[in-house]
């Protein structure tokens, strides 16, 4: 996986592959699909939710340029899965996720499996966390049209933003946005298809 579906592909960060090197993803996947833990494809963990292929996780997770020292919020947490990678290149990672099942899942996956820097909550992404803020990065792993204002406003300046950006030309575009002092920094990344942000009833 990390040679053909990484490398080759162009991933370069050394940390970024290590990391995907150690994260155990077969155990994100349910157990009739772990024969395909290790294809360079999304695969359902249902609730109509999916964990993505390993190489946009390893995209996003250098597109994002973290160091190690970094507070990271995710939206969308899913399997647990990119919080997982995600864990081991910064200091701490929130994730957020709308539906119970999964977050109860997750949660209870990666305390098994020993990780101990990521604290997820079940609720509306949309609103962010405010009282974990700011964050030096949010990542959202479902896609919006617009960066939601609470989640921005959770953003350090200097942070980014890294979101797939629903266009009205009906496709998505992975998106980092750096917030400064002035005008923010937007820059394209690649097309990709994500589940669309929902919000809690």
């Amino acid at each position: 996986m990390i040679h053909q579906q990484l490398v080759l592909r162009g991933i370069r960060d050394p940390r970024v592959l290590d990391a995907m090197r150690t994260v155990p993803r077969h155990e994100f996947v349910p157990e009739k699909l772990r024969a395909s833990a290790y294809e360079d494809r999304p695969l359902p963990i249902g609730r109509g939710q999916t964990i993505s292929q390993p190489y946009i996780v390893a995209y996003m997770a250098e597109a994002l340029e973290l160091r190690g020292g970094e507070r990271v919020l995710e939206v969308g947490s899913g399997s647990g899965y990119a919080a997982a990678v995600l864990s081991l290149l910064a200091a701490e990672v929130y994730g957020i996720e709308l539906e119970g099942e999964l977050h109860a899942q997750s949660a209870a996956k990666l305390a098994r499996l020993g990780y101990r820097n990521i604290h997820l909550r079940h609720g509306d992404g949309f609103l962010g966390w405010p009282e974990a803020a700011p964050f030096d990065a949010i990542l959202l792993s479902c896609a919006v049209e617009e960066i939601p204002g609470p989640l921005w406003g959770q953003l350090r300046e200097g942070g980014r933003f890294l979101y797939p950006k629903e266009t009205t030309l009906g496709f998505q575009e992975l998106v980092v946005v750096t917030r400064t002092a002035g005008a923010p920094v937007v820059r394209p990344l690649a097309p990709v298809r994500f589940v669309p942000l929902r919000r809690a009833p």
